[in-house]
């Protein structure tokens, strides 16, 4: 503890389209109770799962999540998520008055927002953590007003923190580098990585297959990785991203499949292994590139998020990628053969903003 700071108490909060917000979490919390803060997590679900089981002596407050679903065909995405619009909606006024009573009852320092739009008050300091500064939809104009409307909530709040590089080789490109910043103190952190690299390491598996997203394209991914897996002699390891669960998969002797892995054991299943397949969720891509890792991403389809962050870190030869539709057994042959220029990338920058931040609250 850091004796030159008052306790503070400390409210987080991550989204939970995917495990990706609460894996990026992980390192604030760790940082925040180096600092000496009190930190209590709201969350439900697998997110709440996954942050007990990193962290099970800290308080957690159940906040019901989003529970976004996904089409099966990506032509058919963008007409879910608008149908629902009025659930996000819903559920962005639920956690505002959610939040409300909650600081008046618990009187929290500060809040941290990881992409959840309504957990902002006036009563204390709240804090919004995105990369998703410009939505990119490949529709010029339609990117501009969801814009507007991203950086109408985002103003909302006292401070936004980018989990990127501000340099001119970054790893959301677009997303984070908009030309211009919302209206409030807005700050580049640094990539958020719960992992360390592993020097020397003896590659023990061929491909490690990491699973995530929303329902029912986390399925599909996953029965094409076990069809995959199934028909070629390579060892593979595949982490299904489903904390809490107890169903055991077997697929044949030259995998070796876990429901969820914490991050020690994570870190040391990447490091033992020559490459990593995964979806192009942001975190993930933060956590590889931090590694040295090669990398494959494959991104959900019709999600243009990770549709843009695959072609961007592609065009500057951080990865492989290619489609869910494509021939999984071909392309790996030529993920194999592709000239990878690995980043050096410091991922402590976000200590300096954090310890600031909390000196002057």
């Amino acid at each position: 503890m850091n004796k030159d700071l008052h306790i503070k108490k400390i409210l987080i909060a991550p989204l939970d389209w995917g495990l990706g917000h609460a894996t990026r979490c992980i390192v604030l919390i760790q940082f925040l109770q180096q600092l000496g803060c009190a930190v209590t997590v709201a969350a439900s679900g697998k997110i709440k799962k996954l942050l007990e089981n990193e962290f099970p002596c800290i308080t957690f407050l159940h906040l019901p999540g989003y529970e976004i679903s996904y089409s099966k065909n990506k032509r058919y995405l963008a007409f879910k998520i608008l149908l629902q619009i009025p659930k996000i909606l819903k559920t962005i006024r639920f956690e505002h008055n959610w939040l409300q009573k909650v600081q008046d009852k618990y009187g929290f320092d500060a809040v941290i927002s990881d992409n959840r739009y309504g957990f902002y008050t006036t009563i204390t300091t709240s804090v919004f953590i995105t990369h998703q500064l410009c939505i990119q939809t490949n529709i010029a104009w339609l990117d501009s007003i969801l814009q507007r409307y991203n950086y109408r909530f985002i103003n909302r709040f006292t401070e936004c923190w980018i989990p990127d590089l501000n340099e001119k080789l970054n790893i959301a490109g677009a997303l984070s580098h908009p030309q211009g910043l919302p209206a409030i103190p807005s700050k580049y952190i640094g990539p958020l990585s719960r992992l360390k690299k592993i020097d020397a390491a003896t590659i023990s598996y061929k491909w490690i297959v990491i699973i995530s997203g929303p329902e029912p394209q986390r399925s599909i991914f996953e029965n094409k990785i076990f069809e995959l897996a199934a028909g070629i002699p390579d060892k593979f390891i595949i982490i299904r991203g489903l904390p809490g669960e107890n169903e055991k998969k077997f697929i044949s002797p030259n995998c070796t499949v876990f429901n969820h892995l914490n991050t020690k054991e994570m870190q040391d299943a990447i490091a033992h292994s020559e490459f990593v397949i995964s979806r192009c969720g942001y975190t993930t891509v933060m956590e590889v590139l931090s590694l040295q890792k090669k990398a494959v991403f494959i991104p959900t389809p019709g999600q243009t998020e990770q549709e843009y962050l695959a072609q961007h870190l592609s065009a500057q030869n951080w990865c492989y990628t290619f489609n869910q539709e494509d021939d999984f057994e071909r392309q790996l042959k030529k993920a194999v053969s592709f000239n990878y220029t690995l980043p050096e990338i410091d991922t402590g920058q976000y200590k300096e903003v954090l310890s600031d931040f909390i000196k002057k609250l």
